[in-house]
């Protein structure tokens, strides 16, 4: 469906109007995007009027994509993606290092220890979360370190997680997609993080959704 033709005039593509009944229209983003779908998914941060903008986004999507992010099903992470191109991000922690240990033995179940090194607001925190497995661990860790600086995390809370592996001719070299789902007591949100090494993909998706909540929660993803 072209978005521009959406655009001009819904009802011409709907039978009825989306929000009469609970739901609200959703444009998709892809490598096969057009700048029309870029408008439309940026209308409402105010950035729609700046064509080279536009361009910008739309090359940095396909770049993304073609390393196999999937926006689609990861709208918070192309929200963030918007504020970086527009040079109007900035993080709110930043990664010194993370390590994920799992230890087994012959008659015990395996044990998840994450050790992360953050740099919050000036202060560096130096964590270790134990989970169930190494993407809880991280997780937890996560939360740990920020909960000082950023309490609302503590309502934030991960609903799903998936894995899909990309090129799967490298067999177990190939790269991965982490997809995660993560909700508060208003929201549901979704962020991607792809890498060869799934830790690393979980940890830019868990980074991603933080981001957004934090983000959000400061209001900057309100639609005016």
């Amino acid at each position: 469906m072209h978005v521009h033709a959406v655009n001009r005039i819904a009802s011409s593509y709907e039978h009825i109007t989306p929000e009469l009944v609970g739901n609200s229209r959703k444009i998709l983003v892809s490598e096969l995007s057009g700048r029309s779908n870029i408008v439309a998914k940026t209308t409402k941060y105010k950035l729609d009027q700046d064509s080279q903008l536009m361009k910008d986004i739309l090359q940095k999507v396909e770049e993304m994509e073609y390393t196999g992010y999937q926006f689609e099903a990861a709208e918070a992470s192309f929200d963030l993606l918007i504020k970086k191109v527009a040079k109007t991000y900035t993080p709110k922690f930043d990664r010194i290092h993370y390590r994920v240990e799992v230890e087994t033995s012959k008659n015990e179940p395996p044990e998840t220890e994450a050790t992360i090194k953050l740099n919050v607001n000036g202060r560096t925190e130096h964590v270790v979360a134990e989970g169930d497995g190494p993407v809880n661990a991280l997780d937890n860790a996560i939360r740990k370190a920020l909960l000082p600086a950023y309490p609302a995390l503590a309502s934030m809370h991960l609903v799903d997680y998936k894995v899909r592996v990309i090129n799967s001719t490298e067999g177990t070299a190939a790269r991965v997609r982490v997809v995660i789902e993560s909700r508060d007591e208003k929201d549901v949100w979704s962020t991607i993080g792809v890498s060869e090494n799934i830790i690393e993909a979980s940890w830019l998706a868990l980074v991603d959704s933080v981001e957004y909540k934090l983000y959000k929660d400061d209001g900057e993803f309100d639609i005016a």
